[in-house]
Protein backbone atom coordinates (compact mmCIF):
# COMPACT_ATOMS: atom_id res chain seq x y z
CA UNK A 1 0.00 0.00 0.00
CA UNK A 2 1.37 3.42 -1.01
CA UNK A 3 1.35 6.03 1.70
CA UNK A 4 0.50 9.56 0.56
CA UNK A 5 2.98 12.14 1.91
CA UNK A 6 1.75 14.56 4.53
CA UNK A 7 0.54 17.88 3.15
CA UNK A 8 1.59 20.91 5.09
CA UNK A 9 0.12 24.39 4.86
CA UNK A 10 2.58 27.16 3.87
CA UNK A 11 4.24 28.72 6.88
CA UNK A 12 3.37 32.24 8.02
CA UNK A 13 6.74 33.56 6.77
CA UNK A 14 6.17 31.99 3.35
CA UNK A 15 2.75 33.63 3.06
CA UNK A 16 4.19 37.04 4.00
CA UNK A 17 6.97 36.59 1.43
CA UNK A 18 4.51 35.69 -1.33
CA UNK A 19 2.26 38.61 -0.43
CA UNK A 20 5.26 40.96 -0.61
CA UNK A 21 6.22 39.71 -4.07
CA UNK A 22 2.67 40.19 -5.34
CA UNK A 23 2.45 43.68 -3.85
CA UNK A 24 5.77 44.76 -5.38
CA UNK A 25 4.66 43.43 -8.78
CA UNK A 26 1.44 45.42 -8.61
CA UNK A 27 3.29 48.59 -7.58
CA UNK A 28 5.75 48.14 -10.44
CA UNK A 29 3.03 47.98 -13.07
CA UNK A 30 1.18 50.92 -11.53
CA UNK A 31 4.37 53.00 -11.68
CA UNK A 32 5.00 52.03 -15.31
CA UNK A 33 1.44 53.02 -16.20
CA UNK A 34 1.66 56.38 -14.43
CA UNK A 35 5.01 57.26 -15.99
CA UNK A 36 4.08 56.43 -19.55
CA UNK A 37 5.01 59.20 -22.04
CA UNK A 38 2.09 61.50 -22.61
CA UNK A 39 0.45 60.79 -19.27
CA UNK A 40 1.93 63.83 -17.49
CA UNK A 41 -0.26 66.77 -16.56
CA UNK A 42 1.49 68.95 -19.14
CA UNK A 43 -0.16 68.26 -22.51
CA UNK A 44 2.82 69.30 -24.63
CA UNK A 45 6.44 70.41 -24.33
CA UNK A 46 6.83 74.18 -24.61
CA UNK A 47 9.96 73.86 -26.70
CA UNK A 48 10.08 70.90 -29.13
CA UNK A 49 13.40 69.06 -29.34
CA UNK A 50 13.69 70.20 -32.95
CA UNK A 51 12.27 73.57 -33.96
CA UNK A 52 11.30 74.29 -37.54
CA UNK A 53 12.19 77.60 -39.18
CA UNK A 54 8.68 79.01 -38.79
CA UNK A 55 6.80 78.14 -35.61
CA UNK A 56 3.31 78.91 -34.40
CA UNK A 57 1.95 78.44 -30.91
CA UNK A 58 -0.65 76.85 -28.69
CA UNK A 59 -1.86 78.60 -25.53
CA UNK A 60 -1.27 76.38 -22.49
CA UNK A 61 -2.26 78.87 -19.80
CA UNK A 62 -3.47 82.44 -19.33
CA UNK A 63 -2.61 84.52 -16.26
CA UNK A 64 -3.58 88.04 -15.13
CA UNK A 65 -1.15 90.88 -15.79
CA UNK A 66 -1.26 94.48 -14.64
CA UNK A 67 -2.67 96.42 -17.64
CA UNK A 68 -0.79 99.50 -16.45
CA UNK A 69 2.57 97.69 -16.73
CA UNK A 70 4.48 98.83 -19.81
CA UNK A 71 6.50 95.61 -19.99
CA UNK A 72 10.11 96.08 -21.07
CA UNK A 73 11.86 93.10 -19.48
CA UNK A 74 10.55 89.82 -18.09
CA UNK A 75 12.23 86.85 -16.41
CA UNK A 76 11.10 83.81 -14.41
CA UNK A 77 13.00 82.69 -11.32
CA UNK A 78 12.07 80.13 -8.64
CA UNK A 79 8.34 80.40 -9.10
CA UNK A 80 8.05 84.16 -9.59
CA UNK A 81 8.13 86.63 -12.44
CA UNK A 82 10.45 89.62 -12.27
CA UNK A 83 9.44 92.49 -14.51
CA UNK A 84 10.90 95.78 -15.66
CA UNK A 85 8.25 98.30 -16.68
CA UNK A 86 8.86 101.45 -18.70
CA UNK A 87 7.60 104.98 -19.39
CA UNK A 88 9.01 108.00 -17.62
CA UNK A 89 7.39 108.55 -14.27
CA UNK A 90 6.01 104.98 -14.30
CA UNK A 91 9.14 102.87 -14.60
CA UNK A 92 9.67 100.16 -12.00
CA UNK A 93 11.21 96.84 -11.03
CA UNK A 94 8.69 94.27 -9.81
CA UNK A 95 8.38 90.80 -8.34
CA UNK A 96 5.07 89.32 -9.46
CA UNK A 97 3.03 86.27 -8.50
CA UNK A 98 2.35 84.42 -11.75
CA UNK A 99 -1.02 82.91 -10.85
CA UNK A 100 -2.68 85.96 -9.28
CA UNK A 101 -0.76 88.72 -11.05
CA UNK A 102 -0.21 90.40 -7.67
CA UNK A 103 2.82 92.67 -7.41
CA UNK A 104 4.64 91.33 -4.36
CA UNK A 105 7.59 93.70 -4.35
CA UNK A 106 8.30 96.91 -6.24
CA UNK A 107 10.81 99.72 -6.54
CA UNK A 108 10.11 102.80 -8.66
CA UNK A 109 12.71 104.54 -10.78
CA UNK A 110 13.18 108.29 -10.60
CA UNK A 111 11.24 110.34 -13.14
CA UNK A 112 13.98 110.90 -15.76
CA UNK A 113 14.56 107.17 -16.22
CA UNK A 114 12.72 104.97 -18.72
CA UNK A 115 13.31 101.36 -17.65
CA UNK A 116 14.07 98.68 -20.23
CA UNK A 117 15.55 95.16 -20.27
CA UNK A 118 16.10 92.96 -17.21
CA UNK A 119 18.11 89.87 -16.35
CA UNK A 120 19.28 87.90 -13.32
CA UNK A 121 22.97 87.51 -12.56
CA UNK A 122 24.56 86.05 -9.43
CA UNK A 123 21.77 86.93 -6.97
CA UNK A 124 21.32 90.37 -8.50
CA UNK A 125 18.84 91.86 -10.95
CA UNK A 126 20.37 93.94 -13.74
CA UNK A 127 18.11 96.55 -15.35
CA UNK A 128 18.71 98.82 -18.36
CA UNK A 129 17.28 102.22 -19.17
CA UNK A 130 16.37 103.42 -22.64
CA UNK A 131 18.20 106.66 -23.48
CA UNK A 132 19.83 107.50 -20.17
CA UNK A 133 22.79 105.13 -20.79
CA UNK A 134 22.51 103.97 -17.19
CA UNK A 135 22.05 100.49 -15.80
CA UNK A 136 20.97 99.54 -12.28
CA UNK A 137 22.01 96.49 -10.26
CA UNK A 138 19.70 95.41 -7.42
CA UNK A 139 19.88 92.76 -4.74
CA UNK A 140 17.56 89.96 -5.83
CA UNK A 141 15.95 89.53 -2.44
CA UNK A 142 15.24 93.03 -1.12
CA UNK A 143 15.67 95.16 -4.29
CA UNK A 144 18.35 97.26 -2.60
CA UNK A 145 20.35 99.21 -5.20
CA UNK A 146 23.81 97.62 -5.24
CA UNK A 147 25.49 99.53 -8.08
CA UNK A 148 25.03 101.42 -11.33
CA UNK A 149 26.92 101.23 -14.63
CA UNK A 150 27.09 103.06 -17.96
CA UNK A 151 27.00 102.09 -21.62
CA UNK A 152 27.37 104.08 -24.82
CA UNK A 153 24.26 102.94 -26.73
CA UNK A 154 20.55 102.92 -26.02
CA UNK A 155 19.39 100.10 -23.76
CA UNK A 156 16.60 97.80 -24.98
CA UNK A 157 16.70 94.08 -24.13
CA UNK A 158 18.89 92.13 -21.71
CA UNK A 159 19.57 88.45 -20.98
CA UNK A 160 22.62 86.23 -20.32
CA UNK A 161 24.11 82.96 -21.56
CA UNK A 162 25.78 81.92 -18.30
CA UNK A 163 29.03 83.60 -19.29
CA UNK A 164 28.14 87.09 -20.53
CA UNK A 165 25.24 89.48 -20.33
CA UNK A 166 23.64 90.00 -23.76
CA UNK A 167 22.18 93.41 -24.60
CA UNK A 168 20.22 94.84 -27.53
CA UNK A 169 19.97 98.52 -28.44
CA UNK A 170 17.17 98.57 -31.03
CA UNK A 171 19.52 98.07 -33.96
CA UNK A 172 20.49 94.74 -35.54
CA UNK A 173 23.33 94.16 -33.05
CA UNK A 174 23.70 92.10 -29.90
CA UNK A 175 26.35 93.21 -27.39
CA UNK A 176 28.03 90.72 -25.05
CA UNK A 177 29.08 92.28 -21.74
CA UNK A 178 31.49 90.99 -19.14
CA UNK A 179 29.20 90.56 -16.10
CA UNK A 180 31.87 91.82 -13.71
CA UNK A 181 33.14 94.91 -15.54
CA UNK A 182 30.01 95.49 -17.70
CA UNK A 183 32.34 96.23 -20.63
CA UNK A 184 31.49 95.00 -24.14
CA UNK A 185 33.65 91.98 -24.98
CA UNK A 186 32.17 91.19 -28.41
CA UNK A 187 29.20 91.89 -30.63
CA UNK A 188 27.31 90.14 -33.43
CA UNK A 189 24.91 91.42 -36.04
CA UNK A 190 21.56 89.65 -36.30
CA UNK A 191 20.93 88.78 -39.94
CA UNK A 192 18.79 86.54 -42.10
CA UNK A 193 20.63 85.45 -45.23
CA UNK A 194 22.96 88.43 -44.91
CA UNK A 195 20.07 90.89 -44.41
CA UNK A 196 20.21 92.69 -41.03
CA UNK A 197 17.20 92.26 -38.73
CA UNK A 198 16.61 95.57 -36.97
CA UNK A 199 14.60 96.65 -33.90
CA UNK A 200 15.82 93.74 -31.80
CA UNK A 201 14.14 94.31 -28.44
CA UNK A 202 13.41 92.16 -25.34
CA UNK A 203 15.70 89.11 -25.05
CA UNK A 204 15.57 85.68 -23.43
CA UNK A 205 18.23 82.97 -23.57
CA UNK A 206 16.45 79.68 -24.27
CA UNK A 207 18.25 76.34 -24.68
CA UNK A 208 21.32 77.80 -26.33
CA UNK A 209 19.47 80.35 -28.48
CA UNK A 210 18.52 83.98 -28.02
CA UNK A 211 14.79 84.61 -28.41
CA UNK A 212 14.08 88.26 -29.22
CA UNK A 213 10.98 90.37 -29.67
CA UNK A 214 11.16 92.42 -32.86
CA UNK A 215 9.64 95.77 -31.93
CA UNK A 216 6.27 96.61 -33.50
CA UNK A 217 5.73 93.06 -34.75
CA UNK A 218 3.98 89.97 -33.40
CA UNK A 219 7.06 87.86 -34.03
CA UNK A 220 9.93 86.49 -32.00
CA UNK A 221 13.19 85.85 -33.82
CA UNK A 222 15.44 82.96 -32.79
CA UNK A 223 19.13 83.89 -32.97
CA UNK A 224 22.39 81.94 -32.93
CA UNK A 225 24.35 83.82 -30.22
CA UNK A 226 27.70 82.82 -31.73
CA UNK A 227 27.10 84.14 -35.24
CA UNK A 228 23.98 86.32 -35.06
CA UNK A 229 22.39 84.22 -37.80
CA UNK A 230 18.60 83.87 -37.64
CA UNK A 231 17.64 80.31 -36.72
CA UNK A 232 13.91 80.79 -37.15
CA UNK A 233 10.79 82.78 -36.37
CA UNK A 234 7.87 82.37 -33.96
CA UNK A 235 4.63 83.92 -35.17
CA UNK A 236 2.35 85.03 -32.31
CA UNK A 237 -0.29 86.72 -34.43
CA UNK A 238 -3.73 86.54 -32.79
CA UNK A 239 -2.43 85.79 -29.31
CA UNK A 240 -4.54 88.47 -27.59
CA UNK A 241 -8.25 87.58 -27.32
CA UNK A 242 -10.46 89.31 -29.88
CA UNK A 243 -12.45 91.13 -27.18
CA UNK A 244 -9.40 93.16 -26.07
CA UNK A 245 -9.70 96.72 -27.36
CA UNK A 246 -6.52 97.31 -29.43
CA UNK A 247 -6.52 100.97 -28.37
CA UNK A 248 -5.84 99.98 -24.74
CA UNK A 249 -2.75 97.84 -25.40
CA UNK A 250 0.63 98.25 -27.04
CA UNK A 251 2.98 95.85 -28.80
CA UNK A 252 4.04 92.31 -27.98
CA UNK A 253 7.02 92.50 -25.62
CA UNK A 254 8.18 90.19 -22.88
CA UNK A 255 9.63 86.66 -22.97
CA UNK A 256 10.37 84.51 -19.92
CA UNK A 257 11.46 80.86 -19.83
CA UNK A 258 11.13 78.53 -16.86
CA UNK A 259 13.91 76.07 -17.69
CA UNK A 260 13.14 73.83 -14.70
CA UNK A 261 9.62 73.03 -15.86
CA UNK A 262 9.97 73.83 -19.58
CA UNK A 263 7.47 76.70 -19.59
CA UNK A 264 7.57 79.62 -22.01
CA UNK A 265 5.74 82.85 -21.10
CA UNK A 266 5.03 85.88 -23.30
CA UNK A 267 3.17 89.15 -22.85
CA UNK A 268 3.07 92.71 -24.16
CA UNK A 269 3.15 96.33 -23.08
CA UNK A 270 -0.08 97.15 -21.19
CA UNK A 271 -1.45 93.66 -21.86
CA UNK A 272 -3.98 92.35 -19.31
CA UNK A 273 -2.62 88.80 -19.64
CA UNK A 274 0.55 86.77 -19.59
CA UNK A 275 0.36 83.64 -21.71
CA UNK A 276 2.11 80.31 -21.32
CA UNK A 277 2.58 78.93 -24.82
CA UNK A 278 3.91 75.84 -26.53
CA UNK A 279 5.61 76.16 -29.91
CA UNK A 280 4.11 74.28 -32.86
CA UNK A 281 5.18 73.72 -36.44
CA UNK A 282 3.56 76.03 -38.95
CA UNK A 283 2.65 74.77 -42.44
CA UNK A 284 5.43 75.27 -44.96
CA UNK A 285 3.42 77.83 -46.94
CA UNK A 286 3.27 80.19 -43.95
Amino acid sequence: MQIEPERRSPSKNTRIWLFGIILLTILFFVAVFLLKPGDSQRPISSIPSELVYRSGYKVIGQFPHDPQAFTQGLIFHEGYLYESTGLRGRSSLRKVDLVSGEVLQKVDLDDPFFAEGLTLWDETLVQLTWQEQTGFIYDLHDFTLVDTFSYSTEGWGLTHDGTNLIMSDGTSFLFFLDPHTLNVVRMVEVSEKSTPVIRINELEYVLGEVFANVWQTNKIVRIDPQTGEVLGWIDLEGLLPADIDPVTVSVLNGIAYDATHDRLFVTGKLWPYIFEIALLDLPVNN
